[in-house]
Order: structure tokens, then C-alpha cells, then sequence
């Protein structure tokens, strides 16, 4: 049996019309895929949330413009779909498997990477990822407290799995405290 980790594919929106369908904030490149009928993806409700389905099962998906429409067999209704709002959707996928697009990580492949300076310096390692409007790095640093370190090409330069190492273009108050810390 091949192993599988999960990855977050995308996120529920608002409610589209009154037959259960939502909109998605797609967090895939491959949403064709990921969203074809009969994927069956797990939910992972906001904090607070009352939505109780645990997995939710694509009935059907279509582009309106930019926006995923995506109606769910356990999402009936427009009421339905008002309190999955806010649900993260998770997807298996083959633990080998990469993005197609070589700039695009799965969680998994982040989580555990030494995290270096430009110069080489160790700062710590990259303990988790924190996903909304900017997806962040946790950096556990060597002197074990937590930074975040937005995802971006400026500071976050260089991704090499092979070497185990992210490069984080450090700057004061980023990883480093600041001098009056």
C-alpha cells in the first residue's frame, strides 16, 4: 500500500444560490484534480465551528468566472452551506508526490527543514505551516522560540529539498529579536 499524507486543497466560502453550492478558495494548483467528481476530502471546521461532517464528497465543480463552485453531497441547502463557511478541505496524496510547479510545496516536504541564513547560519528548523490570506513558516529557532516567516520569495529565497534547508533572508524582528528584546 502506497503511503499518503494529506494536503490542504482548499478552503469553503460563501454560499452559492440556494441548492448547497460554495465557493472554494482554491489552495491547489491542480483543482481540476482535486475537485473532480466523487473526491472525497476531509473537513476541518474553523474553531467554533458547528459544522459536524467530517469528510465531504464533490457532487460537482465548475469555474464561475475565477471563482471554484463546488456543490458537496452532504450540503443540501443554502443553510447548509452558510455553516460549512470557513471549512479547510484536505486531500490524500501518494507521500512522494510533488506539485507539478517546482516553486509549490506540500506541508509535509517543509515541516522538519533546517531553517539558514543567507550566510548559512542555522535559525532552527521549520516546525510547521500556518495557511490564510499569507501562508507563514513556524520556525522553531535555536533558542527554541517560535517565529513566523511570511512565505514569499524575498525573504524565504530558497527552498532545496534535497539538502534539507530552507534560506530565510533574515532580518531584525523577523527570526532574530530585535535589539531592545
Amino acid at each position: 500500500m502506497t503511503e499518503t499524507v494529506e494536503v490542504v486543497v482548499g478552503r469553503i466560502g460563501k454560499p452559492h444560490g440556494i441548492r448547497g453550492e460554495v465557493t472554494v478558495e482554491v489552495r491547489t494548483d491542480e483543482p481540476e484534480r482535486r475537485f473532480a467528481d466523487g473526491s472525497v476530502l476531509r473537513a476541518e471546521p474553523p474553531r467554533g465551528s458547528a459544522f459536524g461532517v467530517p469528510t465531504l464528497t464533490v457532487a460537482g465543480s465548475r469555474w464561475h468566472r475565477t471563482t471554484l463552485l463546488v456543490s458537496f453531497e452532504e450540503i443540501a441547502d443554502r443553510t447548509a452551506a452558510e455553516a460549512a463557511r470557513g471549512v479547510l478541505l484536505h486531500a490524500e496524496v501518494p507521500a512522494d508526490e510533488s506539485p507539478e510547479d517546482p516553486d509549490e510545496f506540500y506541508d509535509h516536504q517543509l515541516v522538519g527543514l533546517a531553517a539558514v541564513g543567507t550566510d548559512g547560519e542555522s535559525l532552527g528548523e521549520v516546525s510547521r505551516l500556518v495557511h490564510g490570506a499569507q501562508d507563514l513558516l513556524v520556525v522553531t529557532t535555536t533558542d527554541g522560540r517560535e517565529a513566523l516567516v511570511p512565505f514569499v520569495t524575498a525573504l524565504v529565497p530558497e527552498v532545496d529539498l534535497e539538502a534539507g534547508r530552507v534560506v530565510i533572508a533574515d532580518r531584525p524582528g523577523l527570526i532574530t529579536p530585535l535589539e531592545d528584546e
